[in-house]
């Protein structure tokens, strides 16, 4: 076929007309980036493919730029670490499922404009879609992270599947303590799909991970359109949405602060730890043994009893209002933490914080033994548990721990 990356063509095929530039893909379809910004990828058996304009050849000096880049001195090392995901996927045109088969490098392949941020390297940790993830998976990426740390990268990038990719950055989160950014990134919308996020949120993280911000934190989309980033704290940030590339939020707090698409510039609104301010101190083990409990009416409360007999380890209740459960459940929740079990008692409304204070149920269930989980999301809530019970100690130990801001996962004053 007559026309290379970065080309305008038209492609006619089974009545339909799709014009735009040819963009990069890894299977036989041609895949075109359209004025209205989608992505269309088209097998091109039987269809008419016409060049339309060459493309500029300052723009193919770049690219062969992009492809040759080699180290500069003048550039800080970054290392992509790849768990698979979006970011690291494609589409499967025989099924048209999203499939996780791209290395880090394929990644950098991609989006060549973030080796002109950092000296770019890539290690595969794991190549899984995110609802694969086990917690064993997230103490061998906190090492993975040291060991890059420690052999002189200076900024961390995680790519990572959007779905629990807040649970994967709040485990970061407690488990290391870090002298330069560890940034999760991720893709709602895999390279060769319509109006995919990838190379704006890879590029935007670049920037982050180059920056003094020196937190474990995500950083997505901040608006459907592709003008800035969001930098979320990794202990306050939610997937809100299945699908919009907007998805990922921050509760109960303001993002860290923002990343300009077009000026790459980044602006801080929240305190953030400095670059060098921590020597890294990593403390990865979990105790995978604990569960995230929904309450709703009419609940058997024989649910607590099924994981108390049954050796877990920690439970999060995750309740109605202020921190609610029925007053039949009550006495199951102190059998829990008689028998040693701390119970956390986190919202369903996300916004807001717990206070079992207020009501004559919420006193009951502190006189019970539960622990407030102040402000803190459910998963958070549980992620904390299990590093906590990693670490060791008694119930008010736990307790202590569970009721005290690690990272960043509880904030001294609610956001209304």
């Amino acid at each position: 076929m007559d026309f290379e990356l970065g080309d305008r063509i038209r492609i006619e095929k089974d009545g339909n007309v799709y014009e735009g530039i040819v963009m990069p893909t890894t299977t036989d379809h041609v895949v075109v980036k359209m004025v209205s910004g989608y992505n269309a990828g088209i097998d091109p058996e039987g269809a008419t493919i016409t060049l339309l304009e060459k493309a500029q050849p300052k723009s193919a000096a770049k690219k062969e730029k992009a492809e040759k880049v080699k180290p500069s001195k003048n550039l800080p090392n970054v290392t992509i670490l790849s768990t698979g995901g979006t970011i690291a996927s494609k589409v499967d045109y025989r099924t048209g499922a999203v499939t996780a088969q791209f290395s880090a490098d394929d990644i950098v392949d991609a989006i060549p404009e973030i080796t002109e941020i950092a000296n770019i390297s890539g290690r595969v940790v794991y190549n899984i879609l995110s609802e694969n993830m086990k917690t064993e998976y997230w103490s061998e990426l906190a090492r993975a992270v040291a060991e890059e740390i420690e052999n002189g990268a200076d900024g961390i990038i995680v790519a990572h599947g959007t779905d629990t990719m807040m649970y994967s950055a709040a485990a970061l989160s407690f488990m290391l303590r870090t002298p330069v950014p560890i940034v999760f990134v991720g893709s709602q919308r895999s390279a060769d799909r319509p109006s995919s996020d990838n190379a704006m949120n890879a590029i935007c993280a670049t920037k982050v991970a180059v920056s003094d911000i020196a937190e474990v934190c995500v950083v997505m989309h901040d608006t459907a359109c592709d003008d800035r980033c969001a930098i979320h704290y990794g202990t306050k940030v939610r997937k809100m949405h299945t699908s919009r590339r907007d998805a990922f939020q921050s509760i109960n707090s303001d993002p860290i602060g923002y990343v300009d698409y077009s000026t790459k510039k980044i602006e801080t609104v929240m305190p953030y730890t400095k670059r060098g301010t921590h020597e890294l101190e990593i403390k990865p083990t979990l105790e995978p043994k604990c569960a995230l409990v929904k309450f709703v009416p009419g609940a058997d409360s024989d649910i607590l009893s099924y994981y108390t007999n049954s050796g877990y380890k920690g439970l999060v209740i995750e309740g109605t209002g202020l921190g609610h459960v029925s007053t039949d459940w009550i006495p199951n929740i102190r059998r829990a933490t008689e028998a040693g079990i701390p119970v956390v008692m986190t919202s369903q409304c996300l916004n807001g914080r717990v206070c079992d204070r207020v009501y004559d149920t919420g006193r009951d269930i502190l006189k019970a033994g539960a622990i407030e989980g102040e402000d803190m999301l459910p998963e958070v809530a549980l992620v904390k548990l299990m590093w906590a019970l990693g670490q060791g100690g008694d119930l008010e130990e736990i307790a202590a721990i569970m009721s005290t801001s690690v990272e960043h996962e509880i904030t001294e004053c609610t956001l209304k």
